[in-house]
């Protein structure tokens, strides 16, 4: 059990920790050698001159201005001056809106956070109920709802502050849910010519067996939508010839490698083993052994690829579709195109820089297969984490070591030992053990066949969420709790079990706060540091770089992570209203969270982060969703905690409370987020006609031609045209009959690109 001065002490090694990060990213980031990794974006984009290359010799890699060094705090409020819809511009709406979360969470505890302290703190403060009691407690614990005696009326402050807490979340939540929808629907309206709003995604194309997948939707797009339909490109599965266009790659860089050692020693030969890492087998001349791996792999590549171009196959039931306005693709992508709701189904396609090909290529039968699997599986790492969960609240406790380590004993009752392990261990245990969990997550959103990144994206920060509820959560306040009160638990009738539980439960605010300050404190100082990123560039720079282009790649700007960094920050919002009412105290150390991280970001999103994909705020509704099922669940834990302290008559009024909060949901889903999942149609035609006035001769078949084509075929020799099936002229006029090999339809209104090798005239059968 924490104390005050555990407290502190984790309070001081934290804060300590996030000084030194901010200060070793203040030094750093004004050494020339270092603008490359914590200005990335700027240089992608062409707006940065690397200081290196001008200048004394030791003034390229060493900043000597002293005064530069006085202003090593500007950085702050210069991620602050720039405004939104400049911010906009700069980073995407994506990157704003994440920002905006950090806001909300602002908006929303700093009031509480004041209310708690005014109203709640003094009534839990004023009682001595755990000093009668024998569960084990601290000083801190007298600041929580467990220090007031059973069935007390002061808890009537707890019900009147909950109703103050729902309503002022649900005030701010409506707010941003209103601005961030107008934000998107004004960034829609306003944004450049794109691929993806003019394509749609048309997946499950019914076999047939008289014509190939790229005639089957060339006939069925012309009949029915002959006025609006342009072009498709058929979806192949490329992802072996993939496999070895990385694989050629990476050859290609170790080839390169071994050349520049070379060149820097020309009196030696590089070798490499041949053998696994190269660490094995039999040594070789390294040049000439990634030549032949190149070569070899280079004849692999072409036979896979004419095999892809060549076999139907190779062609999924899948296509992308392009229409000549915007308002037919919104047409198309929002309505069903047959009367067999299995079968043509359309979806607006995702910009062609967020596609995932891998999984284009997965059967679209398979998919509910796959998702069963997954939550099988999801369920299982969910109910198998809790052990090890388990495992580190045991140890992060001092009669867990001491009965897991019995000679440890003399060393662990040390004073600062013992405020190291309660104050710090625990939530550096739980960090550490949920590193790999995003990559394991997101493999089970890949497996599932999410066809983007930003989907892949969402799907597994909700896992994520999930996770950290019932394992994070749930698990160390269960855990927790009842290693702590261990002994008072056995020596406890099954009566009192409720009310020992009721009272034990929010004393865990202070494993929390321990968890807020590594996570939330350290680790974004962390971030901002960029050591990874830092050692990594230098590593290539030394070794790899040649020429300033791959200087380039060698930068690593990376990206906002919202799988993993969303799931973290909805983490907060859980145990802020979870323990508003019950422990104030935890509010201030997440306050602190979300003012140093907004900063943080924001200024990592205008320097540093060069965001893969823009999805236009799609992932608003589920962060709002989120927030609301931490209300609620906040909302549940504070009737049920209320009931074991004996003051039942606050039923009736709590109750309430889940039920608004959820119709408020019902409200906000029906009201705004169509703004999120559909495309307005009458803000297509209008972008459409404007833009027919002012580009009237546009080209936008040739400005679509291969924005859907899978990578691995751009810049390559084999033209994709043959699945470029309409002409801009000449099929505009009079009904045209069209040649079709399919028996069950020979006519569809435009002249088609498959002409048929028998030269028969286009004529209807004769009954």
């Amino acid at each position: 059990m924490a104390t005050i001065s555990d407290i502190g002490l984790s309070a001081a090694f934290n804060i300590l920790m996030a000084i030194a990060f901010l200060l070793a990213f203040a030094f750093l980031r004004l050494q020339p050698i270092n603008d490359r990794v914590y200005f990335p974006k700027w240089y992608l984009r062409g707006m940065r001159d690397s200081p290196i290359s001008s200048g004394a010799a030791v003034q390229k890699f060493v900043n000597l201005d002293a005064r530069s060094y006085l202003k090593f705090l500007n950085w702050m409020p210069a991620a602050l001056k720039m405004p939104q819809d400049e911010l906009i511009n700069h980073a995407g709406l994506d990157s704003v809106v994440y920002l905006r979360i950090y806001l909300t969470g602002l908006k929303i505890f700093v009031p509480i956070t004041v209310l708690a302290f005014l109203v709640l703190v003094p009534v839990n403060w004023t009682n001595d109920a755990l000093e009668g009691m024998t569960v084990v407690h601290s000083d801190i614990d007298k600041l929580s709802i467990s220090n007031i005696p059973y069935g007390s009326k002061r808890f009537i402050a707890h019900v009147a502050v909950a109703y103050a807490i729902t309503f002022w979340t649900c005030y701010v939540l409506l707010r941003e849910y209103q601005i961030i929808a107008n934000l998107r629907l004004r960034f829609l309206a306003s944004e450049k010519r794109r691929p993806d709003q003019f394509t749609v995604l048309v997946r499950n194309i019914p076999q047939d067996p008289d014509e190939s997948i790229s005639e089957l939707v060339e006939h069925f797009f012309l009949v029915n939508h002959p006025d609006h339909y342009l072009r498709h490109q058929v979806v192949y599965n490329a992802n072996k010839l993939a496999d070895l266009v990385e694989k050629k790659k990476k050859m290609q860089n170790w080839l390169d490698y071994y050349r520049l050692k070379y060149e820097r020693n020309p009196s030696e030969r590089p070798t490499t083993k041949t053998g696994f890492l190269g660490c094995f087998g039999s040594k070789v001349d390294a040049i000439d052994h990634y030549k032949s791996e190149i070569e070899k792999i280079g004849k692999e590549e072409a036979e896979e690829r004419k095999k892809v171009m060549k076999d139907p196959k190779s062609v999924v039931p899948a296509a992308f579709v392009s229409f000549r306005s915007r308002w037919g693709a919104a047409v198309c992508a929002q309505t069903q195109q047959t009367s067999n709701p299995t079968v043509w189904l359309t979806e607006w396609a995702p910009e062609p820089r967020d596609v995932y090909w891998n999984n284009l290529a997965i059967p679209f039968v398979s998919l509910t297969v796959r998702r069963l699997i997954i939550a099988v599986a999801f369920f299982f790492l969910n109910f198998f984490y809790v052990f090890p969960i388990a495992f580190v609240q045991s140890l992060a406790n001092l009669e867990g070591i001491e009965k897991a380590l019995p000679f440890l004993k003399p060393l662990v009752e040390l004073p600062m030992i013992k405020s190291f392990i309660q104050g710090i261990l625990p939530g550096i245990a739980l960090k550490i053990f949920l590193i790999v969990l995003p990559t394991i997550l997101m493999f089970m959103s890949k497996f599932e066949g999410l066809i983007s990144q930003s989907s892949l994206e969402r799907r597994s920060a909700s896992k994520y969420y999930v996770f950290l509820f019932f394992n994070v959560f749930l698990g160390s306040v269960v855990a927790g709790s009842a290693l702590e009160q261990l002994k008072t638990l056995l020596h406890t009738s099954a009566n009192e079990l409720p009310r020992l539980i009721g009272v034990s439960v929010p004393m865990k605010a202070t494993f929390f706060i321990t968890y807020v300050m590594v996570d939330g404190w350290t680790g974004i100082a962390g971030e901002i540091l960029r050591l990874k990123p830092l050692i990594f560039f230098h590593l290539k720079n030394f070794f790899l770089v040649k020429t300033e282009k791959d200087r380039e790649e060698a930068m690593d700007p990376g990206s906002i992570c919202f799988d993993s960094c969303e799931p973290r920050i909805q983490l907060y919002f859980l145990l802020g209203l979870i323990y508003s009412a019950v422990t104030p105290l935890l509010l201030p150390y997440i306050l602190v969270f979300f003012g140093f991280a907004y900063v943080v970001y924001r200024h990592q999103i205008i320097n540093v982060y060069n965001q893969q994909y823009e999805s236009g705020a799609q992932f608003w509704p589920s962060v709002h969703g989120r927030i609301i099922t931490a209300l609620i669940i906040s909302q549940l834990l504070l009737l049920g905690l209320l009931s074991t302290k004996g003051f039942e008559e606050s039923t009736p009024a709590l109750i309430v409370l889940p039920v608004l909060t959820f119709w408020f949901y019902k409200y906000c889903k029906h009201r705004y987020e169509p703004a999120f999942v559909r495309n307005p149609l009458q803000e297509a035609m209008r972008k459409d006609t404007l833009e027919r006035a002012r580009e009237p001769n546009f080209d936008l078949k040739a400005y679509l031609a291969s924005s859907y084509l899978h990578p691995v075929f751009k810049g390559c020799d084999h033209d994709d045209d043959r699945y470029s099936v309409v002409d801009d002229d000449g099929w505009m006029g009079e009904e045209v009959i069209v040649p079709t090999k399919r028996h069950s339809r020979r006519t569809t209104p435009a002249q088609s690109k498959y002409d048929g090798s028998d030269g028969l005239s286009s004529v209807p059968e004769k009954s």
